[in-house]
């Protein structure tokens, strides 16, 4: 009997890996100017997810947690920043990581981009930095801040190829505060990107 749990077992964790393959081959397969760590980052990935099965998150947000949640956030916030620099109609790869008022805020700035001609060049270089500036529980939700520092190589141009904005030989350093959100009640593992302050 217990041979039968052990083989449903397997096979849930194989329906799991492909899965999170087929969405993590999308998502690495749009990135810009980190293509020689992907493959390493995306071996790990994997590999984490397939020896753990999602679990409701636990009340406390310890030193452990954070960490863990960090790794998360990193590649959460290249994933949004690659996809966001294609010259797409609309958000693509990063759908799932973004609520619904952040998902329309990026496609209205990206309507309005293509609207006006222009069209973006980025390349992600790495992230400095990032660390935890707040953490609070509302009701069944967990919220938490975090600083980012990265850098990236940015240009806009126009229709005609003449930068609008940017250079595309100079490397740049920015800094964002983004605030990352959970149900914690959920089974659902994803963390969403519900603000960025300014």
């Amino acid at each position: 009997m217990n041979y039968s749990f052990e083989y449903i077992d397997i096979i849930l964790l194989a329906m799991i890996a492909g899965f999170i393959f087929l969405r993590l081959r999308g998502i690495l397969g749009k990135r810009t100017g980190f293509e020689g760590k992907a493959s390493a980052q995306f071996d790990k990935i994997l590999k984490e997810a397939v020896n753990q099965q999602p679990t409701k998150i636990k009340e406390t947000f310890d030193k452990n947690d954070q960490k863990e949640f960090l790794k998360g956030a990193k590649i959460a916030y290249e994933t949004i920043i690659t996809d966001f620099s294609d010259n797409d109609n609309k958000i693509t790869n990063s759908r799932s990581l973004l609520n619904k008022e952040i998902y329309n805020q990026f496609n209205e700035a990206l309507k309005q981009r293509n609207a006006r001609g222009h069209h973006a060049e980025i390349t992600f270089i790495g992230i400095n930095s990032a660390e935890i500036k707040e953490h609070k529980k509302v009701d069944k939700t967990l919220n938490v801040t975090v600083d980012f520092i990265a850098e990236v190589i940015t240009c806009i141009k126009d229709k005609d190829k003449k930068i609008v904005s940017g250079d595309p030989e100079k490397i740049k350093k920015i800094y964002d505060t983004w605030i990352f959100s959970r149900d914690i009640t959920s089974m659902n593992p994803n963390w969403q990107l519900v603000n960025i302050l300014t």
